[in-house]
C-alpha cells in the first residue's frame, strides 16, 4: 500500500511539474527573456544628424525596391500597367539588372533598420544612453512604408488568390468548396493570376476576411490593379493597428515603446511582406493586438502593469471595464475570423482575467465561460451575417500541401526521407511527415498549456506568454512562410528584451528578408548570382562612402552596459 501511495505521489509531482504548477526559480524559466528598460534622454544634435541619414538611407532602399518591382515584382499576368510601356517596361525586360536593384534596395533598408536600432535599443546586450522619440520613429516608419505601399506587390502572389476567392464569394458560390478554376473558370482573368498550385484549392481564410473581400470584389470587379490597391489599404490598416497597440502593450511590460516599435513594426518582414506582399496577416495581427490591449485595459486599467498592482491600487471592475473586456474579446475573435491562429490570445487574457478575479479554479471556469460565449456568439454572427457559413474549418489545412524549409517538423521529415533514399530504402517522406507533424502539434499544444498556466499563476506577463506560445506554434507549424515569424516577433517585441531573444529575432528578420525572391518565383541561377554580386559591390561602395557619416561601428555614448531598468511611467 505504501509503495502505491509513493508511486501516486511521484506521479502527481511529475504531472504538476509537467503542467508548470511546480516550477524552478524565475531566473530558470522563460521569464529570463524580459528585463525592464530604462527611460533615457532624447538624441543629441550629432545623433539627430545621423538619424536623418539613416532615414534617407532606408527611404532610398525602399524607392529602389519599388522601382525594381515594376519589372520583377509580383505583377499580374493580365492588366499589367507597365507592360509594353517604353520607359517603365524596361525593368521587365532587364531581369538581372532589376533583381540587382531590388537586392541592393533590400540591403539598404535592412542596413538602415539595423542602424536605427542603435538609437532604439542601443546594443543587443545593452541599453542606449540616448533614444529617439516616438515621433521620430513614426516619421521614419512612414517614410519607409510609402514607397512600398504604392509599388506593385512583391515577394508573393497571394493577393491574386484573395481577389479570386473574393470574386467567388461575390458570385454567391461557396469559396470553401470551390477553387478559382471551378468557381470562376480557367479562362477568367482573376484565375489566370492565381499561382497554379492554388487554382484548384478552396479558400483557407476566415469568413470576416472573405466578407470584406467580397465587398472589395463588388467595388472593383475584374479590375486587378484597383483590387490590389484596396487590399493593400486593408493591410495598411492592420499595420496601423499594430502601431497603435504595440507601444501601449510595451508600457504595460516596462519596455520602451520605441524599442517595441523598432522590432515589431519597423521590422523588414513587416515592410516587405505585410506592406509589400499585401498579406492579410497584417489585419490579423493588428486586430489581435488591439483586442489584447483593450482587454488588459479592462483588467489592469489604463497603462497598468500586473506586477505593479496590489489589492489596494487595483482599478475598479465597473461597467466601463466590462465594456472594454467584451469589446476586446470581440476584436480578438474578429482577428481569428481572418486567420484562426490568433484565437489563442483570448486564452492568455482570459487567464489574466481569472487571476484578477482571485486565481481559483472557479475563476478560471468563470472567465473561460464568459469569453467562450463571446467568441462563439461573435463567430456565429459573422458566419451567418456574411452568408459564408463555417466551411472554413474544413479548409484550414489547405496550405499543408507546401513543404516549407522553415518548418521544423517538415524539414525533419524531408531530410529523413532523403536519407532513406540515399540508403536505398525508398522515399518515405510523406509517411514521415504524417508522423513528425502530429508530434510537433502535440509539443506546440503542450508549450501553449504551460504558458497559460504560467499566466494564470502570475509568473509571466500575458503578452510575453502569448508571444512564447505563438513562437512555439510558428516554429512547429506544418508550413512556415517568412511573414509567419511576425506572429511571434511582434507580440514578443513588447515584452522580451534580453539578447537571448533579440539576437535571433533580429538575425532571422534580416536574413530571411534577404532570401525571398521579389515575386516568389524562380530565377535562373546565373541571374541570381550576377544580381547578388552586383548588389554586394554596390553595398560595399556605399559602405565605403558612408563609413564616417553613419554609425556602422558602435560609438562612445550610443549605449551603456546592461543594467537594471527603471519601470516606465504609465502613459497611454
Amino acid at each position: 500500500m505504501a509503495v502505491l501511495e509513493g508511486a501516486a505521489r511521484r506521479t502527481l509531482a511529475v504531472g504538476r511539474r509537467a503542467l508548470g504548477l511546480d516550477v524552478p526559480a524565475p531566473d530558470h524559466t522563460v521569464a529570463v527573456l524580459h528585463r525592464d528598460e530604462t527611460e533615457v534622454p532624447g538624441l543629441d544634435k550629432s545623433e539627430r544628424a545621423q538619424l536623418d541619414r539613416i532615414r534617407l538611407m532606408g527611404a532610398t532602399g525602399a524607392v529602389l525596391m519599388a522601382i525594381a518591382a515594376l519589372g520583377i515584382g509580383a505583377q499580374p499576368v493580365h492588366q499589367n500597367p507597365v507592360s509594353g510601356v517604353r520607359v517603365l517596361g524596361i525593368f521587365a525586360r532587364a531581369h538581372t539588372g532589376s533583381l540587382a536593384m531590388c537586392m541592393f534596395g533590400t540591403a539598404l533598408v535592412i542596413g538602415a533598420w539595423l542602424l536605427l536600432g542603435r538609437f532604439a535599443i542601443g546594443g543587443l546586450a545593452g541599453s542606449p544612453l540616448h533614444r529617439l522619440t516616438r515621433s521620430q520613429l513614426d516619421r521614419t516608419l512612414l517614410l519607409w512604408i510609402i514607397p512600398l505601399s504604392v509599388a506593385p506587390p512583391m515577394f508573393s502572389n497571394d493577393v491574386y488568390s484573395y481577389l479570386a476567392q473574393s470574386e467567388i464569394a461575390a458570385r454567391g458560390i461557396d469559396p470553401y468548396s470551390e477553387g478559382p478554376v471551378a468557381g470562376l473558370g480557367i479562362d477568367n482573368v482573376l484565375t489566370n493570376n492565381v499561382p497554379t498550385i492554388w487554382r484548384d484549392t478552396p479558400a483557407p481564410y476566415g469568413p470576416l476576411f472573405l466578407w470584406i473581400g467580397r465587398g472589395i470584389a463588388e467595388l472593383t470587379g475584374d479590375n486587378i490593379i484597383a483590387g490590389v490597391w484596396v487590399h493593400r489599404l486593408l493591410a495598411l490598416a492592420g499595420v496601423a493597428l499594430i502601431v497603435w497597440a504595440l507601444p501601449r502593450l510595451s508600457v504595460r511590460c516596462g519596455v520602451a515603446p520605441v524599442s517595441a516599435l523598432w522590432l515589431g513594426a519597423a521590422n523588414p518582414l513587416v515592410l516587405f511582406h505585410l506592406v509589400g506582399g499585401v498579406h492579410n496577416d497584417a489585419l490579423m495581427l493588428g486586430l489581435m493586438l488591439a483586442g489584447v490591449e483593450l482587454m488588459l485595459r479592462a483588467i489592469y486599467g489604463d497603462g497598468g502593469r500586473p506586477d505593479r498592482l496590489t489589492a489596494t491600487n487595483l482599478p475598479p471592475f465597473d461597467g466601463r471595464a466590462y465594456g472594454l473586456l467584451i469589446g476586446g474579446a470581440v476584436v480578438i475573435t474578429l482577428s481569428s475570423s481572418v486567420k484562426l491562429t490568433s484565437i489563442i490570445a483570448l486564452g492568455f487574457v482570459g487567464m489574466a482575467l481569472a487571476r484578477r478575479w482571485g486565481g481559483s479554479l472557479t475563476a478560471v471556469v468563470k472567465a473561460a465561460a464568459l469569453l467562450g460565449v463571446i467568441a462563439v456568439a461573435t463567430t456565429l454572427l459573422i458566419g451567418f451575417a456574411s452568408g459564408l457559413g463555417f466551411g472554413w474549418v474544413n479548409t484550414l489545412s489547405v496550405a499543408n500541401a507546401v513543404r516549407s524549409w522553415m518548418s521544423l517538423p517538415t524539414i525533419i521529415g524531408i531530410v529523413t526521407g532523403f536519407g532513406g533514399v540515399l540508403l536505398g530504402l525508398g522515399d518515405h517522406t510523406t509517411a514521415l511527415l504524417s508522423i513528425t507533424r502530429p508530434i510537433a502539434a502535440v509539443v506546440a499544444g503542450y508549450v501553449t498549456v504551460r504558458m497559460l498556466v504560467a499566466t494564470g499563476m502570475g509568473r509571466l506577463h500575458p503578452v510575453g506568454a502569448l508571444g512564447v506560445a505563438l513562437a512555439a506554434i510558428v516554429l512547429l507549424f506544418p508550413v512556415v512562410q517568412p511573414w509567419y515569424l511576425l506572429w511571434a516577433i511582434v507580440p514578443l517585441a513588447a515584452w522580451a528584451t534580453q539578447p537571448v531573444f533579440r539576437v535571433p529575432a533580429v538575425a532571422f528578420s534580416a536574413v530571411v528578408s534577404m532570401l525571398v525572391m521579389p515575386r516568389g518565383a524562380e530565377f535562373q541561377v546565373f541571374q541570381i548570382i550576377g544580381a547578388a554580386l552586383a548588389a554586394v559591390v554596390c553595398f560595399a561602395l556605399f559602405f565605403a562612402l558612408t563609413r564616417h557619416t553613419l554609425p556602422w561601428r558602435a560609438q562612445p555614448g550610443v549605449s551603456a552596459p546592461s543594467q537594471e531598468g527603471t519601470a516606465y511611467r504609465v502613459t497611454s
